[in-house]
């Protein structure tokens, strides 16, 4: 039997880039993630015996918040919830399940690399039928909603058996608890050459950072691709991960990296995030940026069996580098430029017009989900490495020779105070069209907007998505706030320099760099407007 619950609006759920995030006690505040998920079935149509998809992380508050959302979906008239076993479902094998599924769409429960615990981050995100994120006039609507809701709807019902394969009732709808990675794994075996990986003889060091690819690598690369027991490191994903952050990149994975910069160091190393679409990749004594990989994997896709024919296109957020521009040209592709959000992605490849995209804060994908995805990445890494019988070092080296190198690395300034990033972000833009023609620490400006895209399927338009400060051949900076953090503002600094084929392209990045974060500062005031004389992190 439905019963209905009153209530009244929280005013702070407005969805970010990848769905709403905040710290575990907001979320737990009477009606919170009742609100928000009430406000998700109320602005979407269709609900009437329809399936949705639910799964997240693992992470603390995932589990609670699963058997609400299924009380929640059975009163709004879901014919059926699929659940991945144990709570869990990484935020690509949960695009793949609700387009296999042919499901309205899925919540995926995650706050992606965010650190997890009691006292740390949940989030709730909503997908739409093609397994992607909501687009903006989906997160639009619902965030309206948000505001003016004064009931949600619920059945009373038992708790759900989580752990256990199988289907139940819940008031008139079905919840099926499956396999979390058996249909994921048999994606990617369709996709990529596993015999050939198989007789590689590779060795590898893959850290699941105690966070939702566990799982599903131990099952693919230790099961199905016969590497060692213990390749897969911190397999077992934990409400809290471990009291570690489960961000992929060399501060928070240092011990990957130190073992691939060892002596005897394996063939590749990778890791992967909180909730798995996020990817390191690392070769024995050669870190890959995420910018750099996203080329070398678009160059190279065609030796594995999914990508034989080609691409269709190759799409980048905007602060990614260009470096994948160049391969395109090099490939006669179109390539796109989009705002960050996995979500301007989906468009295009639901047109067709790309096959392989990426983002420089470690996510790269294709168009077998619509989600970036960690183990994909790392799984193609592998079949270009077996077809080559080459490291990764010297696949790198290659690429640099043919296309040039674009060095590459991204300040975070976490934590700052929003009125004082808001302020340093409305300064730069008021000063951007007296900018070109000048010269800054030695680097002349060519060129300085703040980004607007439009898209190329539908004309819908996207303002203010970042400064971007070009310089003369090709080097650039990029100013944005992020919208993944839960508290104060994270002001993003993006470095880029570019240096042609046939220099020296093996030389230090932050000496690469230095002349393009000198003229940052001297461009933004980033240590006047945030009292802060150094980045928290550097990627």
């Amino acid at each position: 039997m439905t019963r209905t619950v009153a209530t009244t609006p929280h005013t702070d759920q407005k969805p970010g880039t990848s769905g709403l995030r905040k710290k575990v006690t907001v979320f737990q505040q009477p009606n919170y993630a009742e609100n928000f998920i009430q406000s998700v079935f109320d602005v979407i149509d269709g609900k009437q015996g329809a399936t949705l998809v639910i799964g997240g992380d693992g992470r603390f508050l995932n589990r609670a918040v699963i058997q609400k959302a299924i009380r929640i979906a059975a009163a709004n008239g879901f014919g059926r919830v699929v659940v991945g076993r144990g709570g869990i479902l990484s935020t690509p094998a949960a695009s793949h399940m609700i387009r296999i599924r042919k499901a309205l769409g899925g919540l995926v429960l995650s706050a992606s690399h965010n650190p997890g615990g009691p006292t740390e981050d949940f989030g709730i995100k909503y997908n739409i039928a093609n397994g992607g994120p909501a687009p903006e006039q989906v997160t639009d609507a619902l965030y309206a909603r948000t505001k003016t809701i004064d009931r949600w709807l619920t059945v009373d019902a038992d708790d759900v058996d989580l752990d256990t394969l199988g289907e139940v009732r819940v008031g008139g709808m079905t919840v099926e608890v499956v396999d979390s990675v058996a249909d994921y794994a048999a994606l990617m075996e369709e996709l990529f050459d596993f015999p050939a990986i198989r007789a590689a003889g590779l060795t590898m060091a893959f850290d699941a950072m105690s966070a939702v690819t566990g799982p599903y690598a131990t099952e693919i690369l230790e099961n199905r691709l016969g590497f060692a027991k213990g390749t897969v490191r911190n397999g077992t994903p934990l409400e809290d991960f471990g009291g570690h952050h489960p961000d992929p990149n060399l501060v928070h994975a240092h011990e990957l990296y130190e073992t691939m910069m060892a002596a005897d160091a394996p063939d590749f190393g990778a890791a992967s995030d909180g909730d798995g679409d996020r990817n390191l990749i690392i070769g024995r004594h050669r870190f890959v940026t995420p910018s750099d990989s996203l080329a070398m994997l678009a160059a190279n896709a065609h030796l594995a069996p999914g990508y034989k024919e080609g691409l269709k296109g190759i799409a980048r957020s905007m602060p990614t580098s260009a470096a994948a521009d160049r391969v395109a040209e090099k490939l006669g592709l179109p390539i796109f430029e989009t705002p960050t959000g996995w979500k301007f992605f989906g468009n295009l490849l639901d047109a067709g017009m790309a096959t392989i995209c990426g983002e420089e804060s470690a996510g790269t994908g294709s168009d077998h989900v619509r989600e970036k995805d960690g183990v994909w990445a790392v799984l193609l890494w592998l079949n270009i490495l077996a077809a080559r019988g080459e490291s990764v070092d010297a696949i790198a080296r290659d690429h640099w020779a043919t296309y040039g190198r674009n060095y590459y690395a991204r300040h975070d300034y976490e934590g700052v105070e929003s009125d004082r990033a808001d302020a340093l972000m409305a300064e730069l833009r008021g000063k951007l069209a007296d900018l070109p023609g000048t010269t800054v620490a030695g680097l002349t400006i060519a060129e300085a907007d703040d980004f607007a895209y439009t898209d190329p399927t539908d004309g819908s338009v996207s303002r203010n998505q970042g400064v971007r400060i070009l310089f003369e051949g090709g080097s650039r900076v990029v100013f944005r706030l992020s919208g993944t953090g839960t508290s104060g503002a994270t002001l993003r600094v993006y470095l880029e320099r570019y240096e042609p084929a046939g220099e020296d392209l093996d030389r230090e990045t932050d000496e690469m760099l230095a002349d393009i974060v000198a003229a940052a500062d001297a461009i933004a005031g980033i240590v006047r407007h945030t009292a802060r004389t150094a980045p928290d992190v550097i990627t």
